[in-house]
């Protein structure tokens, strides 16, 4: 598996402005339009692993999300869901996007289901072909975020990201990855860049509470699965504690003819443990 070093992958990145904010995103490929919506806390380069492949079969596009990776990181803001998924339509509009499928992870499944209900209820131009979903808050109430998150989340928020470092992120995410798959340290240390770039330490406790809003929108986005016209499937690595094989029970209780797809021994990023698997079942 071909993987893009950070270096290469910055190189590669290009800016839009939308709303007084400059936004990195990358493009590339011809073919059908693809749309990557990546997780918390990190950014599009998770996609690295599976980039080289999907652009041989896509037009690709990956955009870093206010307040991550490579784009603005304003603050004070209020960071939601609504406007993340705002920025994608102006973008895609931007670009002469008017039609793709979706692969989505954690923060952007939230975006994706955005997405799909105003499809639905006829409030976009986007219009979405098939959604794949990888392990993300699909449901608040399977979703059980770490002790971090929860620290984050609370009134300590802005005390607990300023004592953020590095050893942190790295404990953290050998928590939710699986068995043997944990980041390298190189690549922990790119994870860490990104997220602290443009003091990004001090815009994660306003981010993080799109856990709140998951609850806001819940029963909207659910009933825009429910009566989705499109494809949608969930791909699954059932060792992640936060959303795996618990999420997988849920989605098959609430979506009738659920397209699932379990990954054993894979954590909470899939695209980045086992991008072969991700590559072989994305819906085409």
């Amino acid at each position: 598996m071909i993987r893009i070093i950070l270096a290469d992958w910055r190189n590669r990145q290009q800016h839009l402005v939308i709303n007084r904010f400059r936004l990195s995103y990358w493009l590339q490929g011809q073919g059908p339009s693809l749309l990557l919506l990546h997780g918390f806390p990190t950014s599009s380069w998770d996609w690295q692993a599976l980039w080289p492949e999907l652009t041989t079969r896509y037009q690709v596009l990956a955009m870093d999300f206010l307040g991550f990776g490579f784009s603005d990181k304003p603050y004070p803001h209020r960071y939601t869901i609504v406007e993340q998924a705002d920025l994608i339509e102006k973008l895609c509009s931007e670009l002469g996007i008017t039609e793709c499928r979706i692969l989505a992870h954690d923060f952007g499944d939230s975006v994706a289901q955005e997405l799909l209900a105003r499809m639905m209820a006829r409030q976009t131009s986007l219009q979405i072909s098939a959604i794949t979903f990888l392990n993300g808050g699909l449901f608040p109430e399977t979703h059980r975020p770490v002790l971090a998150q929860r620290l984050l989340l609370s009134p300590l928020g802005p005390l607990i990201a300023k004592l953020m470092q590095k050893r942190t992120l790295q404990r953290n995410f050998r928590r939710i990855f699986g068995a043997g798959q944990s980041p390298t340290t190189e690549e922990i240390d790119g994870f860490w860049l990104l997220i602290s770039l443009h003091q990004g330490k001090r815009v994660i406790p306003t981010i993080i509470r799109y856990m709140r809003e998951r609850k806001v929108h819940r029963d909207r986005w659910l009933q825009a699965m429910q009566k989705s016209p499109i494809p949608l499937r969930l791909i699954n690595g059932i060792d992640d504690p936060v959303s795996g094989r618990h999420l997988v029970d849920r989605y098959r209780q609430l979506i009738q003819h659920a397209d699932v797809v379990e990954l054993p021994g894979i954590g909470h990023y899939p695209q980045w443990e086992a991008p072969d698997a991700v590559l072989k079942q994305l819906l085409p």
